[in-house]
């Protein structure tokens, strides 16, 4: 499932942004100001953002540009009615993947964002190397300093979903539609929990205290990138 955030001020157009993007694999979530969006960006993570650049409270490149210092790699479009060169120049050079001017056509904004999309989706992991450990998802191989760990089919989805999103933080509710795909509204309140608690007691050398499968409270967990 593709998640867009749309931060736009102007409630017609972005209705009809979100109308032309959305699909039965696509979520759109929109916000119309600066502090609307700070909030949402805060808690969720997404496949694609839509910034507008001149907002009533604040200027979407000043979030672009607080993204990007905070690592957070996730696309982003610049959407702008400023249309001159050096405008261009500054969007794209603040981080941003691509900048559209305003009035654009709905059918290339549409085009540009699945460009976008494309871009963006994982390669197949494969095998992968993370400190002490060595996991492969094709062969369902998993090891900690060459030692096998045997994982369930559930704890290798979840541990799927964190590594390819490491240094990221992945919601709760998302990882239960990854996880439990067919049939996340069936789901336990704590089986998320339940399942971390026993993929930590076969990864992490503490698991009360652990180095890699980090709970980022309120929102959801990650797996931590080790400098």
């Amino acid at each position: 499932m593709e998640h867009i955030f749309l931060l736009e001020d102007d409630s017609t157009l972005r209705h009809g942004i979100a109308l032309a993007l959305e699909t039965t694999q696509r979520v759109i979530t929109q916000a119309e100001t600066l502090a609307q969006a700070t909030k949402i960006l805060a808690a969720e993570t997404f496949s694609l953002l839509i910034l507008d650049i001149n907002l009533p409270d604040g200027s979407g490149l000043d979030l672009l540009h607080n993204l990007r210092n905070n690592g957070d790699l996730t696309p982003v479009i610049l959407l702008t009615a400023n249309d001159l060169e050096l405008d261009e120049v500054i969007g794209l050079e603040t981080g941003a993947d691509d900048y559209i001017t305003k009035p654009f056509s709905l059918a290339v904004l549409r085009a540009r964002v699945n460009a976008q999309l494309r871009r963006s989706v994982p390669q197949t992991i494969g095998a992968l190397t993370l400190g002490p450990f060595s996991f492969d998802f094709e062969r369902m191989d998993f090891r900690r300093d060459g030692a096998t760990i045997e994982l369930s089919k559930t704890e290798q989805r979840l541990l799927r979903v964190l590594v390819e999103n490491r240094g990221h933080t992945v919601p709760r509710d998302v990882l239960v539609e990854r996880i439990w795909t067919d049939g996340a509204e069936f789901v336990e309140e704590n089986a998320l929990s339940v399942t971390m608690k026993r993929l930590r007691s076969k990864l992490e050398t503490n698991p009360a205290k652990p180095d890699y499968l980090k709970t980022v409270y309120g929102i959801g967990y990650t797996w931590a990138v080790r400098l």
